[in-house]
């Protein structure tokens, strides 16, 4: 594997490398809540369970501790908070609130912020992978909320400054708890009640009209490809209760060939081109590179014009109640 391929594994998966088995719920003032332990298992109707419409109360609290024992207590509730990774800006949208500052291009999509009120916050120097923590203390942060293995390392540099506060979803029930988590500690309790209620309707809905086709979602930028899978990727976990759905991971390095997804008569594509600086142009989408392999132009869906290229700042980094709902939305749609 190329050490190109393996850096866009990385940007694709700043979610996911290291969240097999991880989950993430509120305890403390929220315990348990997000959990999905009410019978919501994220399988829907492949599992033969259908997820909960129960939310149950969030309650105002100055420390919550989720279930990977990190535990978070701020003074006051936080109004400047800096988001390192996406998942932030859509919790922070959901709880009607935006951040001191961001390193995401998630607000700038029309059911976020959109871009003209997005461009008025700050970024954050230095990127995804490093972010400048002199930078980051400059916007005076309540809190600021990064990915645990990519910026668990600046945890020493914040301290005593702010709290940081490191999360790593693997799944839309840890997505769920740490809405909950932070809408307990900013007190918007209502808010957070309301986009949990939104989603979980969502969710019980699309799983009750389940398609039969058989679905794929891959990423990358040329005609290197990865395929993204549950345990994963927050977004494909949504899709056996939506779809068939027969892609399992395997492990960090693993992917699929071609030939292999051929195999599977693929009726609906779903393709999140990984770019920098911006979307893709028409020519440099990864679906337009990979029509260059002769075995491209046999998958099903290739052939019947199902191939969807999807916005890959709410499909493959958003993972919040919000991006995850357009995730629903736009698959339940094309898999009609």
């Amino acid at each position: 594997m190329s050490r190109r391929m393996l850096v866009l594994r990385r940007a694709r998966r700043w979610t996911a490398a290291a969240v097999l088995g991880t989950l993430l719920v509120g305890c403390g003032a929220a315990a348990g809540d997000g959990s999905g332990a009410d019978g919501g298992s994220g399988n829907g109707a492949a599992s033969g369970s259908a997820t909960s419409l129960t939310v149950r109360p969030i309650k105002a609290a100055r420390t919550v501790t989720d279930a990977k024992g990190v535990t978070v207590t701020t003074p006051a509730p936080p109004k400047r908070i800096v988001c390192l990774v996406a998942l932030c800006d859509d919790m922070l949208a959901e709880l009607g609130m935006e951040p001191a500052a961001t390193n995401s291009a998630l607000l700038a999509h029309e059911k976020f912020l959109g871009k003209e009120k997005a461009g008025k916050i700050p970024v954050v120097p230095g990127g995804f992978l490093s972010p400048e923590t002199e930078a980051i203390l400059s916007y005076e942060p309540d809190l600021v909320i990064g990915l645990a293995d990519t910026h668990g390392k600046l945890a020493p540099a914040l301290k005593g400054a702010t709290v940081f506060w490191p999360v790593q979803p693997g799944d839309w029930q840890d997505s769920v708890g740490y809405l909950r988590d932070l809408a307990a500690l900013t007190g918007r309790t209502e808010q957070g009640e309301a986009a949990e209620k939104a989603f979980r309707a969502k969710l019980a809905a699309a799983e009750r009209t389940r398609s039969e086709k058989t679905a794929l979602i891959i990423f990358g930028s040329d005609e290197n490809f990865g395929v993204a899978t549950p345990g994963n990727d927050v977004a494909a976990g949504l899709f056996p209760s939506i779809a068939d759905y027969p892609w399992k991971s395997r492990g960090v390095e693993g992917t699929y060939s071609m030939e292999e997804i051929l195999a599977r008569d693929v009726d609906v594509l779903f393709v999140e081109t990984l770019s920098f600086g911006g979307p893709a142009a028409p020519g440099q989408r990864l679906s337009d590179k990979l029509a260059k392999n002769p075995l491209w132009s046999k998958i099903p869906a290739v052939q019947n014009g199902r191939v969807h290229e999807v916005d890959a700042e709410v499909w493959a980094k958003g993972r919040g109640t919000r991006s995850l709902g357009l995730v629903l939305d736009e698959a339940t749609a094309a898999l009609r």
